[in-house]
């Protein structure tokens, strides 16, 4: 998942707005979405792990 995160940021400074966004404002944001996503992911496991297949 930080694979991705990082590939959009560099695929962002390449192609996109990015560019015109200083270095440590894209730094940032792109911790904030690291952050973001991280905490998606622990909240989606943690919810499959109390969930009891009824079969």
């Amino acid at each position: 998942m930080l694979f991705l995160v990082v590939a959009l940021m560099l695929f962002g400074v390449v192609l996109g707005t990015v560019a015109h966004a200083p270095l440590t404002v894209t730094g940032l944001i792109a911790a904030v979405i690291a952050v973001w996503l991280g905490v998606f992911a622990i909240r989606e496991r943690l919810g499959r792990r109390r969930r009891t297949t009824v079969n």
